[in-house]
């Protein structure tokens, strides 16, 4: 297993308690569908590492509380580390719907499948998430991710087609 393969869950912040409980701020929107799991990887050395649960279980609406079956563990030295799943566990998303990691290298087409650019990165990390475009003469543009722009999202040939306001290219 790599990194690749997999995707990012969230991070262990801070300990819970004196019986070796750790908790997890988790990167999602569904985060009571990660309240049952048996095992997780930890990026050691850019290395996915797996680790089993003895315990597992929602703690607030973005955090799981969570206890190791090895108890040798050194619980401060894991504070900080990020947690990982395998990509194959990710349920496939259907019609415009995909996972941001699944759509980097695609092209972003307009309404008449015309390349704009390729999609070499998604900024989320502000209230709009946006496409980070890589132009044919090595510019880069940002483009919202807005469903309603959106028209088709071809997994097979790669691309993403999209519906935008006039002028957005030039900006």
């Amino acid at each position: 297993m790599r990194l690749e393969d997999c995707y990012y869950l969230g991070t262990i912040t801070k300990p819970h308690g004196l019986k070796g409980h750790l908790i997890v701020k988790i990167d999602t929107d569904e985060p009571e569908a990660y309240h049952n799991l048996e095992s997780v990887f930890i990026n050691i050395n850019e290395m996915p590492v797996p680790f089993f649960l003895n315990e597992c279980q929602l703690y607030t609406k973005d955090s799981l509380r969570v206890k190791f079956e090895d108890s040798s563990i050194n619980l401060q030295d894991l504070i900080g580390t990020e947690l990982y799943l395998p990509l194959d566990t990710l349920p496939e998303l259907k019609g415009k719907q995909f996972y941001y990691h699944e759509v980097i290298n695609f092209s972003l087409v307009d309404e008449n499948l015309q390349k704009i650019g390729e999609i070499v990165e998604i900024n989320d990390n502000s209230a709009q998430a946006l496409f980070v475009i890589k132009l044919a003469n090595n510019k880069f543009i940002y483009i919202p991710v807005i469903n309603d722009w959106i028209i088709e999202v071809n997994k097979i040939d790669q691309y993403i087609s999209m519906t935008l306001p006039e002028g957005i290219l030039d900006l």
